[in-house]
């Protein structure tokens, strides 16, 4: 399979946000997907990531991400999602993802990645291991809607 990994671009967006709500439905969550194009476009210089498309510009996946400051490390990169559509699953696309994030990071001199992973999502937890991630089930998410 022919692929390219590319940063996201503006002209993406409304692809993202048919896979963002794919990716919110696969969480169990599709009411959590309140995203749209035009908050996307408003809030553009905040989005980073990258996206795998396929030789006719298809987009396969996506890994989003952003700088974070850990107080216990430093600099840190922190993956807020990665998806790949599912028929495109088990062809190594989101390690080649999860790896354009980790050069990133070491690119810009970050100390580690970070990212969640749903207890559920067993497939998820071992791919992980295998990149070798620690996975642990220390923490919980807390969120604040404002």
């Amino acid at each position: 399979m022919e692929y390219k990994i590319r940063t996201i671009k503006i002209s993406d967006y409304s692809n993202l946000i048919e896979m963002f709500k794919e990716f919110a439905a696969f969480q169990k969550m599709p009411d959590a997907m309140l995203n749209s194009t035009e908050l996307m476009e408003r809030e553009s210089e905040l989005i980073n990531g990258f996206v795998i498309e396929n030789k006719s510009g298809e987009l396969l996946g996506y890994a989003t991400c952003f700088y974070a400051y850990y107080t216990w490390i430093g600099k840190s990169m922190y993956m807020d999602d990665l998806y790949v559509k599912p028929k495109f699953r088990g062809k190594g696309l989101g390690q080649k993802l999860i790896q354009a994030v980790i050069q990133k990071a070491k690119e810009e001199n970050c100390k580690k990645v970070h990212w969640q992973v749903s207890g559920w999502n067993t497939n998820a937890i071992e791919f992980y291991k295998k990149l070798g991630a620690k996975v642990d089930d220390v923490e919980s998410n807390c969120d604040y809607l404002l």
